[in-house]
């Protein structure tokens, strides 16, 4: 199994954050599960990356070639791929991943995250999709996207691909045990 991990290349303001994901980056490893991510040495990016090294666990890399310089490529990694795109980058990422957790970070992090969530609802992956909610840092997100199922613009079904914890394990499992939606529609026709 293979987890993408979506986060900061910043440390955050809290050291909860750091605490956070070294802890992710270790668990995987020792649960046999590798990292997928940004490819990063700096931030959150390059604690998970570390953490997971340290556990004996695989650890991919992806980063395009225009941040290589500026998040300065991890180059102890089990593997590091340098693309030629964000794109690619995030193609090769929701690839080689079999679920995806999003750490605290900025907008680069929201936006993976939510480009790989929409491939799901639209049905070109069935993989499971998670917020490891630090400190709170999710909770405004999560009753955000509980405001676009109230409102009809998103789907209940779709709104439980993105699960929501504070305990990683708990993730894990959540994912393990991740069975996809079985609706095909993503627009809500009855209000039409």
């Amino acid at each position: 199994m293979r987890i993408g991990v979506f986060c900061g290349a910043n440390p955050g303001a809290q050291s909860v954050f750091a605490e956070a994901a070294a802890h992710l980056g270790g668990m995987l490893a020792r649960q046999g599960v590798a990292v997928v991510y940004g490819g990063g040495h700096t931030g959150l990016m390059g604690m998970v990356a570390d953490a997971a090294l340290q556990a004996g666990g695989e650890v991919i890399g992806v980063i395009p070639q225009a941040l290589q310089q500026k998040e300065l490529a991890h180059l102890g990694l089990t593997r590091l791929h340098v693309v030629t795109s964000m794109h690619e980058r995030k193609s090769l990422m929701a690839e080689l991943s079999d679920g995806f957790i999003a750490l605290p970070g900025g907008i680069g992090t929201m936006e993976e995250l939510f480009e790989i969530w929409t491939w799901g609802q639209l049905g070109l992956h069935q993989k499971p999709c998670g917020l490891l909610n630090v400190n709170g840092y999710f909770h405004p997100l999560a009753n955000f996207i509980d405001q676009m199922v109230s409102q009809r613009f998103l789907l209940p079904e779709h709104r439980e691909m993105m699960m929501v914890d504070d305990v990683p394990e708990n993730l894990l499992k959540r994912f393990r045990d991740y069975q996809p939606p079985q609706t095909s529609k993503w627009i809500d026709r009855q209000s039409n």
